[in-house]
């Protein structure tokens, strides 16, 4: 991973196979998670030192049974956690270059042979950032300009599938109805405590009703807990241990931050109705001062109009008032 990486807690998340199967059954093509058997999922080791990059990047890797046409063999899932605030569009390349690495690690850990193969491989980049993604997606993509048909076989292609998390909508996630997908309605909540406050609501009734409930409310409250210290919550989590036993606990608390969060919008506005207001009244006061200028003008051209000795011009000159102005003020004198 990039240098700016955040501990996101997602690197043990992703060690469950449960949540591996959440996020390719309800975040991955159907066509592509229908095929896979996921009581085969079988974890790897990932982090390896990239020298390209001179990086130690974090990766999931697990391999899973998948039959097609009557033929079952394994399919690698690289999964990538992509958590950086700005997009990166060097992506194909740097993911081609981890894929290329994987496949050198099965070799030199004789995994398997040149001769036998290499397994296929789906590629994955998770990513949660503010902005929408918005690099490329195939290394081809990135041949520029597109080459003449006569070289285009021999360019590299490999393309990864993306999850944007940010894309998704609130009912979107609603729809899945999984304990990942809750975790990602925390996530999108941002530092909105009352729209967090709302996800964990979410999550917890999802945990709740899930036929594995207390190892999956353990994985999710040491998540959990690790993703508010990072929003700089000022909780005290330490006697948080289960988010359904502890629901109250944690709820008194967002309930508070909440609060918070409504109070200083108050004070903001009031202060934004403030400043309005100043400008405001800066703004008559000069639209005031302008009326008494004008005024006095006017009448200072009324009383050298009535000596009949200089011109409009002139007076124009020496007023600053239009001509225009000055014929109509001779006009109302004579009436």
């Amino acid at each position: 991973m990039a240098s700016n990486h955040h501990d996101t807690g997602y690197k043990e998340l992703f060690s469950h196979p449960e949540f591996v199967q959440q996020l390719i059954e309800g975040f991955a093509p159907n066509e592509i998670a229908s095929l896979m058997n996921f009581s085969t999922l079988k974890q790897h080791s990932g982090n390896y030192i990239t020298p390209l990059f001179e990086e130690k990047f974090e990766d999931v890797v697990w391999s899973v049974d998948v039959t097609w046409n009557g033929v079952t063999q394994d399919v690698v899932l690289y999964i990538l956690l992509e958590f950086q605030s700005k997009i990166d569009n060097t992506m194909p390349l740097r993911l081609m270059h981890y894929v290329a690495c994987f496949y050198d690690h099965l070799l030199k850990n004789r995994s398997t042979t040149a001769r036998q193969g290499l397994p296929p491989i789906f590629p994955v980049v998770l990513y949660n950032g503010s902005q929408r993604w918005s690099a490329q997606q195939d290394i081809y993509d990135m041949v520029q300009p597109e080459p003449p048909e006569f070289l285009r076989a021999y360019q590299p292609h490999l393309r990864y599938y993306l999850i944007d998390e940010g894309r998704y909508t609130d009912e979107e996630l609603s729809n899945h109805h999984s304990p990942l997908s809750g975790v990602f309605g925390i996530e999108n909540a941002g530092h909105s405590w009352e729209a967090l406050q709302q996800a964990v609501d979410r999550v917890v009734g999802i945990i709740e009703a899930d036929p594995n409930k207390e190892r999956v409310d353990r994985i999710i409250t040491r998540w959990i807990k690790r993703h508010l210290s990072r929003l700089g919550a000022g909780l005290h989590l330490e006697r948080l241990d289960s988010l359904t036993e502890d629901r109250d606990m944690l709820a008194e608390n967002l309930e508070n931050l909440v609060k918070k969060e409504r109070l200083e919008g108050l004070q903001e506005g009031l202060q934004e109705g403030l400043l309005e207001g100043l400008q405001e009244g800066r703004q008559e006061g000069r639209r005031e001062a302008e009326l008494r200028a004008l005024a006095e003008k006017r009448e200072t051209v009324r009383n050298l109009l009535s000596f009949g000795v200089l011109s409009d011009q002139q007076i124009s000159d020496a007023t600053g008032l239009k001509l225009e102005e000055i014929a109509k003020l001779r006009v109302e004198d004579k009436h």
